[in-house]
């Protein structure tokens, strides 16, 4: 993309720093992947099927499952072929597409776990309105918008990067195109636009938990002026499973994006470390967490399962 871009492949270093765990991360990693698929596959499979399921909160879910199931396809895959081979390169633009793809759906899900807390609040907020409020087609709308936004600013980020010269050296100290560890590359980094990446990154994470926090605030102030421990008890359990997923999901994205970074090789190490529990047991866990803390979910799976059996 750059005119003066000498670097054609890249090596990705990632699990190189560890050669003794390869294969037990390879057989850890595979196994988190095959669960990933089945869960998220099982929950848009039970939506689906169940027609009480039919409602806003599980229209989100169902985007959330889809799009935090292709997320792990553009990463996972490729990150198991290079634990078991030798050559570990991808092309330039193999590099650019990878990071277009991951970080748009990685936005798109910051930005529908917003979509389901301001969801939770219209509802406890106000029930008796809330069909006519959050109908399938303002769903529909904050789903697309979702992934324009995160499409748009991953646009963003890999028009800045790619039109970087990368001319110092062609080794990723990871396992994808992460936005750090490729834009250290460049011989033409600058404070500027190390700046700029970093607010484009900022935007989609506190932006996103922003708007959470603020719905979560609002729902707070609902719930603790609520007369019966019924009632409190009831709102807080419509919201625990989506609030449980927003704790994990920040915790990880803002420890691994948003921290400073140090350029020694314990740090990359660290950072290696963290973007593997990121990018894998993040999605493993949302899933299990909205089936095992979500009693409507487990009823429906359990319908599902029967009529699958009587068949």
């Amino acid at each position: 993309m750059g005119n003066h871009t000498t670097v054609n492949v890249f090596f990705l270093w990632g699990f190189s720093s560890f050669p003794e765990m390869q294969t037990l991360l390879f057989i850890v990693i595979f196994s988190s992947h095959v669960t990933i698929l089945l869960a998220n596959f099982t929950i848009m499979v039970v939506i689906k099927l169940s027609q009480n399921l039919h409602t806003p909160m599980y229209f989100f879910l169902f985007g959330l499952s889809l799009s935090e199931t292709c997320t792990t396809m553009v990463i996972i895959p490729r990150m198991l072929a290079d634990l078991l081979s030798e050559s570990k390169t991808i092309s330039f633009p193999e590099c650019a597409t990878q990071m277009f793809f991951y970080f748009g759906l990685g936005g798109n899900n910051c930005f529908i776990l917003a979509a389901m807390s301001c969801d939770r609040y219209v509802a406890i907020h106000n029930p008796l309105h809330y069909p006519m409020l959050i109908t399938r087609v303002i769903c529909f709308q904050l789903m697309m918008a979702s992934v324009v936004v995160g499409f748009l600013v991953s646009l963003c980020i890999v028009i800045i990067v790619f039109n970087m010269s990368f001319c110092n050296s062609s080794t990723i100290r990871h396992f994808f195109c992460d936005i750090a560890p490729v834009a250290s590359l460049a011989c033409n980094y600058t404070f500027f636009q190390k700046m700029v990446l970093l607010a484009f990154t900022a935007f989609v994470l506190v932006g996103s938990f922003v708007l959470v926090m603020i719905s979560y605030v609002f729902i707070l102030s609902i719930v603790v002026k609520m007369p019966s421990a019924k009632g409190r008890y009831k709102a807080f359990s419509t919201c625990s499973s989506h609030f449980t997923v927003v704790s994990i999901h920040y915790g990880f994205a803002c420890f691994v994006y948003l921290r400073p970074k140090n350029s020694d090789s314990d740090s990359f190490s660290e950072d290696t470390l963290m973007a593997v529990a990121y990018t894998v047991l993040t999605p493993l866990l949302n899933p299990i967490v909205y089936s095992l803390r979500n009693k409507e979910m487990q009823v429906a799976l359990r319908k599902v399962l029967d009529k699958i059996i009587d068949k």
